[in-house]
């Protein structure tokens, strides 16, 4: 359940898969990616999307858990860093590096990933107010109080008419 004080935002796999794929055709132009590393959980579908529409077959993943309740992001643990080969390819710095992930909310995690690869092209397909500069390419723009529900985390149940919803 969304809190009064935020919005719901629920995204099909319809509309996730062409949200991906228009991520893909934004960020051709700024190639050609040797990599692409995916910021888990939530980059990796787009980022197999990403790659497909790009053909890139080099992927990489980097762990970082900060939603450990599902409502609030609390303190960020780096799981699983990026591979060494990965972080020496084009320049030693990202450079030729596609770093992908589904949403930059705080700008938290996008700013530990660039960090490790400070000249990787960083692309989302869904940006935050507070996040948006961390990234180079996304897609859409919610508010930050906005909560996306994605379509790997919803099931097929009612939803209540908006109008239900607001305090009046």
């Amino acid at each position: 359940m969304v809190p009064p004080s935020q919005k719901a935002f629920p995204v099909s796999w319809d509309q996730f898969h062409r949200d991906a794929r228009a991520l893909a055709w934004r960020i051709h132009s700024e190639g050609p990616f040797e990599a692409i590393v995916c910021i888990t959980r939530g980059g990796l579908v787009p980022a197999a999307i990403v790659a497909r529409e790009l053909e890139i077959r080099l992927i990489e993943s980097v762990c970082i858990a900060s939603y450990h309740d599902y409502k609030n992001q609390g303190e960020l643990v780096v799981l699983k860093g990026i591979d060494e080969k990965i972080k020496a390819l084009g320049d030693g710095t990202g450079k030729g590096v596609l770093v992908v992930d589904d949403l930059v909310d705080t700008g938290k995690t996008a700013r530990i990933v660039r960090e490790m690869l400070p000249n990787a092209h960083f692309a989302t397909v869904y940006a935050k107010p507070q996040g948006r500069p961390m990234v180079d390419t996304f897609v859409t723009e919610v508010s930050q109080d906005t909560w996306i529900y994605f379509p790997w985390d919803m099931g097929l149940t009612f939803q209540p008419p908006i109008r239900e919803g607001v305090a009046g």
